[in-house]
């Protein structure tokens, strides 16, 4: 085309304020807004602009763009009115996938969250006082409940009984503890434990917030129980227990036992504080995971103060817990860090639905415990069913066994038997796919291994299903 031809095009283009006075548009604009409509149009038309000057439109073909304007115009408002936070599938089998949100929520957890956060609540409100309240009360009776076997761990030694504040996340937690207890002092912790976890944070950086001071001891595969007691010295305020929930160290290695651990704690007066990362109050051993501690088993075993994640194996919103002894606990809740870390409505109303769900033993109502306990054979039905559905001649549908793992940095060596769905294509890569099931509405997110796209059902809710089928039909 020639640039004469070019500025014709141009001249032909409507302006905004044409577009706007138009009936269609119009009515777009009663029910999106002025000026979000107002923006939604200068877009579709500099978009007409740029195909304009890059040669790529001619008289019929613009004349063809401007007929369907009103069309464009609506989806570009769709588009830029959309959410960003969307709703995917989940068929990786990582039950607690940490790019995809980790635990989902119970359904009793989002109605408690709609209950209360639409309206006003109590939550620093003494309804019996009429006064004001403390927003931990709502979750610590709860926690009251589920521990209540160990909150008099021992009277008749002077054990004091327990308690539970929440922060927003572990990390939180744990600096938290570390600040409360140990600022300027020193913390005693294994090399093997210095761990890092997603995102880039340390232990030693988390520490060093703290303003307490790190001391190693042992090496990076094996440390004995006299390592920390020759490490002990006048300044010494906490020894802190690093659970590696995100790797495994195996081969030629030793660590203290936490029996261990705790005897010399209370011998040397000093409080001992684990941070077990993701924490289960669910018996794990009942679905086959036998080497991830639980919080109960800490406590039980006279562990101080644990902290632990609200969105990982418990199967909550993301929160830092810290349950022990309740007068270390008190002195969290004093430090004015406390407030700058502390959880709003949301998280409690959440967090409250999902515990009430534990002292009522339906673990069930919790998507990520209901995940861990469907039996590899009930997935294998599901699996087959779907497979019969789908009869395409490019697209190649098996369904054989493999392995779902729990994910989020939790039980590293666990897995649970699984039926896979294994998808390849006569056309289509592994990747390529991949990306058509990402642009499934919702997005589908599966996995890739050997040149074939696995699909695992364990953590698809069964009302997904006939979404993944009706996707899968679309890969001719």
């Amino acid at each position: 085309m020639s640039a004469i031809s070019n500025a014709a095009l141009f001249r032909k283009l409507p302006s905004t304020d044409e577009i706007l006075r138009q009936p269609e548009v119009q009515e777009l604009a009663a029910r999106e807004g002025h000026t979000a409509l107002a923006d939604a149009v200068r877009t579709v038309l500099e978009s007409l602009r740029q195909e304009i000057a890059a040669d790529r439109l001619n008289e019929k073909t613009l004349d063809l763009a401007l007929t369907g304007l009103p069309a464009a115009i609506e989806r570009q408002l769709r588009q830029s009115l959309s959410y960003a936070l969307l709703p995917v599938i989940n068929a990786t089998g990582v039950i607690l996938h940490t790019n995809l949100g980790r635990a989902p929520l119970a359904t009793a957890a989002f109605d408690h969250i709609r209950d209360t956060a639409a309206h006003y609540s109590n939550l620093e409100f003494d309804l019996a006082k009429g006064e004001r309240g403390k927003r931990d009360v709502h979750v610590d009776r709860l926690f009251q409940k589920l521990f209540e076997e160990y909150g008099q761990r021992d009277a008749a030694a002077g054990q004091a009984a327990l308690s539970t504040i929440v922060v927003n996340n572990n990390a939180a937690a744990v600096l938290l503890a570390l600040n409360s207890l140990a600022e300027h002092g020193e913390v005693i912790v294994s090399r093997g434990e210095l761990v890092e976890i997603g995102g880039s944070f340390r232990i030693p950086d988390v520490m060093a917030k703290s303003q307490a001071t790190l001391r190693e001891v042992g090496t990076t595969n094996r440390t004995h129980i006299a390592d920390y007691e020759r490490a002990i010295t006048e300044r010494t305020r906490l020894l802190l227990r690093v659970h590696r929930s995100n790797f495994a160290i195996t081969g030629f290695t030793e660590q203290p036992t936490l029996a261990e651990l705790v005897e010399l704690a209370r011998r040397r007066k000093i409080p001992l504080l684990e941070d077990l990362g993701s924490g289960a109050l669910f018996d794990l051993r009942s679905v086959g995971i036998s080497n991830e501690p639980g919080v109960l088993d800490s406590l039980h075993a006279g562990v101080d103060l644990v902290t632990y994640s609200g969105d990982k194996l418990l199967g909550g919103p993301q929160a830092g817990l810290i349950t022990g002894r309740a007068d270390l606990v008190a002195r969290l809740r004093s430090n004015s860090l406390f407030r700058a870390l502390r959880v709003d409505k949301l998280t409690y109303a959440a967090l409250e639905a999902t515990l009430m769900a534990y002292v009522k033993h339906d673990h069930d109502a919790i998507p990520t415990l209901r995940m861990m306990r469907i039996s590899k054979e009930d997935i294998g039905r599901r699996a087959e069913a779907l497979v019969a559905q789908i009869t395409l001649t490019k697209l190649k549908v098996e369904v054989l066994d493999g392995e779902s793992i729990v994910g989020g940095g939790a039980a590293p060596t666990a897995v649970l038997p699984t039926r896979l769905i294994a998808l390849s294509h006569s056309d289509l890569s592994a990747n390529e796919l991949c990306a058509r099931l990402r642009e499934s509405g919702p997005p589908i997110i599966v996995r890739v291994e050997e040149g074939r796209v696995l699909l695992d059902l364990r953590t698809v809710f069964p009302e997904q299903e006939p979404k993944i089928a009706d996707a899968l039909k679309t890969l001719e």
